[in-house]
Protein backbone atom coordinates (compact mmCIF):
# COMPACT_ATOMS: atom_id res chain seq x y z
CA UNK A 1 0.00 0.00 0.00
CA UNK A 2 1.39 3.39 -1.51
CA UNK A 3 -1.20 5.89 0.61
CA UNK A 4 -0.96 7.09 3.90
CA UNK A 5 -3.73 8.78 5.74
CA UNK A 6 -3.27 12.98 5.74
CA UNK A 7 -4.29 15.27 8.74
CA UNK A 8 -8.14 15.25 7.11
CA UNK A 9 -8.32 11.64 6.68
CA UNK A 10 -8.02 11.86 3.24
CA UNK A 11 -5.13 9.16 1.05
CA UNK A 12 -1.65 10.54 -0.35
CA UNK A 13 1.04 9.38 -2.61
CA UNK A 14 4.32 9.87 -0.89
CA UNK A 15 7.55 10.66 -2.77
CA UNK A 16 11.37 11.63 -1.87
CA UNK A 17 12.64 14.22 -3.63
CA UNK A 18 16.55 14.66 -4.01
CA UNK A 19 18.76 17.03 -5.26
CA UNK A 20 22.12 18.94 -5.35
CA UNK A 21 22.73 21.90 -4.23
CA UNK A 22 26.26 24.08 -3.32
CA UNK A 23 26.14 25.47 -0.17
CA UNK A 24 25.36 28.97 -0.43
CA UNK A 25 22.11 28.66 -2.25
CA UNK A 26 21.49 25.46 -0.03
CA UNK A 27 18.94 28.14 2.67
CA UNK A 28 17.62 29.12 -0.81
CA UNK A 29 16.37 26.14 -1.88
CA UNK A 30 14.66 24.53 1.05
CA UNK A 31 13.06 27.33 1.49
CA UNK A 32 11.51 27.39 -1.85
CA UNK A 33 10.51 23.47 -1.76
CA UNK A 34 9.48 23.97 1.93
CA UNK A 35 7.39 27.27 1.07
CA UNK A 36 5.23 25.01 -0.49
CA UNK A 37 4.47 21.60 1.50
CA UNK A 38 7.52 19.65 0.93
CA UNK A 39 9.10 18.42 4.52
CA UNK A 40 5.89 18.14 6.11
CA UNK A 41 5.32 14.94 8.51
CA UNK A 42 1.94 13.74 7.87
CA UNK A 43 2.28 12.34 11.54
CA UNK A 44 0.67 13.36 14.75
CA UNK A 45 3.77 15.41 15.57
CA UNK A 46 3.63 18.31 12.86
CA UNK A 47 6.89 18.18 11.89
CA UNK A 48 7.53 20.68 9.20
CA UNK A 49 10.85 21.80 7.29
CA UNK A 50 12.14 18.28 7.69
CA UNK A 51 14.91 16.75 5.69
CA UNK A 52 18.51 15.34 5.39
CA UNK A 53 21.35 16.53 4.25
CA UNK A 54 24.67 15.25 3.11
CA UNK A 55 27.58 17.16 1.66
CA UNK A 56 29.36 15.29 -1.08
CA UNK A 57 31.11 16.20 -4.53
CA UNK A 58 29.57 16.72 -7.51
CA UNK A 59 31.34 16.11 -11.38
CA UNK A 60 30.30 17.98 -15.02
CA UNK A 61 31.55 18.68 -17.98
CA UNK A 62 29.23 22.04 -19.46
CA UNK A 63 28.73 21.43 -23.00
CA UNK A 64 29.99 24.22 -25.65
CA UNK A 65 26.90 25.92 -25.71
CA UNK A 66 25.88 25.73 -22.15
CA UNK A 67 26.46 28.39 -19.24
CA UNK A 68 27.40 27.54 -16.39
CA UNK A 69 27.07 29.27 -13.16
CA UNK A 70 30.55 27.74 -12.42
CA UNK A 71 33.31 26.51 -14.96
CA UNK A 72 33.62 26.37 -18.47
CA UNK A 73 32.34 24.70 -21.27
CA UNK A 74 34.47 21.91 -21.81
CA UNK A 75 36.08 21.14 -18.81
CA UNK A 76 35.41 19.10 -16.18
CA UNK A 77 34.24 20.12 -12.79
CA UNK A 78 34.17 18.86 -9.49
CA UNK A 79 32.44 21.27 -7.06
CA UNK A 80 31.68 20.57 -3.45
CA UNK A 81 27.36 20.48 -3.08
CA UNK A 82 24.73 19.47 -0.48
CA UNK A 83 22.28 16.67 -1.48
CA UNK A 84 19.13 17.23 0.11
CA UNK A 85 16.50 14.50 0.40
CA UNK A 86 13.01 15.74 1.69
CA UNK A 87 9.67 13.92 1.67
CA UNK A 88 6.54 15.14 -0.14
CA UNK A 89 3.04 14.11 0.74
CA UNK A 90 1.33 14.16 -2.39
CA UNK A 91 1.62 14.33 -6.33
CA UNK A 92 0.54 18.09 -6.03
CA UNK A 93 3.49 19.08 -3.51
CA UNK A 94 5.73 17.04 -5.44
CA UNK A 95 5.90 18.63 -8.42
CA UNK A 96 5.17 22.39 -7.20
CA UNK A 97 8.32 21.52 -5.07
CA UNK A 98 10.07 20.60 -7.86
CA UNK A 99 8.82 23.75 -10.01
CA UNK A 100 10.14 26.08 -6.89
CA UNK A 101 13.49 24.09 -6.39
CA UNK A 102 14.39 24.70 -9.94
CA UNK A 103 13.19 28.60 -9.88
CA UNK A 104 15.63 28.91 -6.88
CA UNK A 105 18.66 26.85 -8.13
CA UNK A 106 21.31 28.37 -9.68
CA UNK A 107 22.14 25.88 -12.30
CA UNK A 108 20.57 26.11 -15.77
CA UNK A 109 20.02 22.18 -15.47
CA UNK A 110 19.22 20.77 -11.88
CA UNK A 111 20.41 17.36 -10.70
CA UNK A 112 17.08 16.32 -9.00
CA UNK A 113 15.14 12.95 -8.77
CA UNK A 114 11.69 11.76 -7.42
CA UNK A 115 11.44 7.99 -6.17
CA UNK A 116 7.49 7.10 -5.22
CA UNK A 117 7.50 5.32 -1.89
CA UNK A 118 5.77 1.68 -0.99
CA UNK A 119 4.81 0.63 2.39
CA UNK A 120 5.37 -2.96 2.74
Amino acid sequence: MDLIATKNGAFAERFILSFTVPSLYLSACKQAIFSVGAGQSPGSGQYTQVCFETPGISQFKPGKDSKPNTGAPGKLERVEEIKVEVLCVGSDIVRNAVERLKEAHPYEEVAYGVVKLEDF
